[in-house]
This record gives C-alpha cells, sequence and structure tokens, in this order.
C-alpha cells in the first residue's frame, strides 16, 4: 500500500481525504489517503517521512504551503512564481514542489462562475498562499486591475511587491472605508481568507456592512459550508457568486495526476465531497 495525504494545522472539516481516497478507489489504486494536522515544528521530520518508497506524495494546506518551500527539493517553475506550493510529489526519494490551485481557480473561475478573468477589476481579500496564486492567476489571465487587502497590511504589501506589475497592483489597509471604496471600483471579489469556514469562523464575513452591487462577481474560496454568509450577503443583493468547492476538487484533481499519471475521476471526486458534506453536516448529527 502506498500513502498519501493533506498537510494542514486544522484539518477537522477538512474533505480532502473523502474524495481522494474515492478517486484512488474508482481506480483501484491500492492507496491510503490521510489528513495529516501537523505543528510547525513537525514539519520537517513528516517531509522526511514522504522521501519513503512507500509515499507518493501530499497535498498542503493553510497554513504551510510558504513554509514547506524550504524544505523540499525541487520546485516548479509555477511555485517560484506563486511562492507557495500546494502539491508535494516524491520523486524517488526527492519532493518536488507544484502549485495546482492556479489551475483549479481558474478551471472553477471559468466553467462553474462563467466568468472570463480578462479585463476585470479584481479585490482579493488575503495574502496568503492562495492569495499568491489568485492573484498570478487573474493577472496571467489579462485581469486589468489587482487590488489586495489584508487583516496585515505589510503582507499585502509584500505580495504587490513580489507580483512586481506596475500599477495594475495596489495594496489597501484593512478597514471600512479602504473596503468599501474597493468594494465600488470592483467587478470581482475573491475572499482567500478562512472567514466564513465551517467552524468558529462560520457566521463570520470578510465584508460586514458593505453593500454589494449585482454587478460584482463572488467567488469564495471557502469550500465547506457551500454557501458561506459572503455568497448568501452576495446573491441577496443580485451578484452572482460561487463556494470553493469546485476549485478544490479541479486542484486536487491536478493532484492526483501528478502522483497516479491516470486521468482523475471528476464525477466521483465531486459525488464524495458532497457526501463527506452531507454526512457531517449538523442538520445529520456530525458537526
Amino acid at each position: 500500500m502506498r500513502v498519501c495525504g493533506v498537510i494542514g494545522q486544522s484539518l477537522k472539516h477538512s474533505i480532502s481525504a473523502a474524495f481522494q481516497q474515492a478517486a484512488f478507489d474508482a481506480l483501484g489504486l491500492d492507496v491510503r489517503y490521510h489528513a495529516w494536522e501537523l505543528s510547525p515544528e513537525a514539519i520537517p521530520s513528516h517531509l522526511a517521512r514522504l522521501r519513503q518508497v512507500d509515499a507518493l506524495g501530499a497535498n498542503v494546506t493553510i497554513p504551510y504551503k510558504l513554509a514547506v518551500l524550504d524544505f523540499i527539493d525541487e520546485r516548479d517553475p509555477l511555485v517560484e512564481r506563486v511562492g507557495a506550493a500546494n502539491t508535494l510529489v516524491n520523486n524517488q526519494g526527492r519532493l518536488a514542489a507544484y502549485n495546482t490551485d492556479v489551475g483549479g481557480f481558474l478551471q472553477a473561475l471559468r466553467q462553474d462562475l462563467h466568468a472570463d478573468p480578462s479585463g476585470q477589476h479584481a479585490l482579493v481579500l488575503g495574502a496568503g498562499g492562495a492569495a499568491h496564486a489568485v492573484a498570478i492567476a487573474l493577472l496571467d489571465s489579462g485581469a486589468a486591475t489587482l487590488t489586495l487587502a489584508s487583516r496585515t497590511f505589510e503582507r499585502a504589501k509584500a505580495l504587490v511587491q513580489m507580483l512586481n506589475s506596475e500599477s495594475r497592483v495596489i495594496a489597501i489597509p484593512w478597514d471600512l472605508e479602504s473596503l468599501q471604496s474597493a468594494v465600488g471600483r470592483a467587478s470581482m471579489i475573491v475572499n482567500t481568507t478562512p472567514l466564513g469556514m465551517l467552524g468558529p469562523l462560520q457566521e463570520e464575513t470578510p465584508l460586514p456592512h458593505i453593500h454589494l452591487p449585482a454587478r460584482i462577481l463572488v467567488f469564495d474560496l471557502v469550500a465547506n459550508p457551500l454557501k458561506t454568509r459572503l455568497m448568501r450577503e452576495a446573491t441577496a443583493q443580485g451578484a452572482r457568486a460561487i463556494g470553493g468547492l469546485p476549485m478544490l476538487i479541479y486542484q486536487g484533481a491536478q493532484s492526483f495526476e501528478l502522483w497516479t499519471g491516470n486521468t482523475a475521476p471528476l464525477t466521483v471526486m465531486f459525488e464524495a465531497a458532497a457526501a463527506q458534506m452531507q454526512a457531517s453536516s449538523p442538520s445529520k448529527g456530525g458537526i
């Protein structure tokens, strides 16, 4: 049996194990997918474990998409550009880092939100690894402008410098006046923060008390629950909105293909994710 899994710090509500395991099972692959909750101190030893012959690799989620880069052997060029990795592949004892968030985001944007990134005036909330991937995806696809807002202003400014896109990208403080102004200029909002995620943050939104015009497209990268407070408030005001489940599946499918060389069974993965979310919903007696 081979092993694989997702590395993170708080994985209680993660559904990656459900849909990745279903994909391995559907193709008859003898692989067990785990949820590995790790402290920062455990990262080096765990990545050493992933170099062993029975390990395929791992997905990487909050808050380790940048931290793992200090301990890997090879980086895909896109990882160099984004500065974050969400997929690790064991290549005969050497760990290679990839970023499938960029492709997963664009696939969901085009196929599920039915939106073209070209010409968009995008407001990206957050400045972590997912925000890096979203920013690269939007700029490479022709977004007209990009406004970055983070609760830690220095992180947003650092991301602007990394992107090096002159006047197309600006950073703003995380305060009501700045966010209201940015929403007024935006045609698209992408939430990359955990605000709205199932659990203690579920009823929070990154944009409280801010009107969301009907013309705005809202992409909330939170995958669980299916409809976050941000999405509900956006659709109530006539805007189009999607959550993070399609992106999660698409990026996971690309990871699956890097590990196995097989085409990912997308239908199986979507069905398994939906079943896991249904089973774990409060109304069903789960979490």
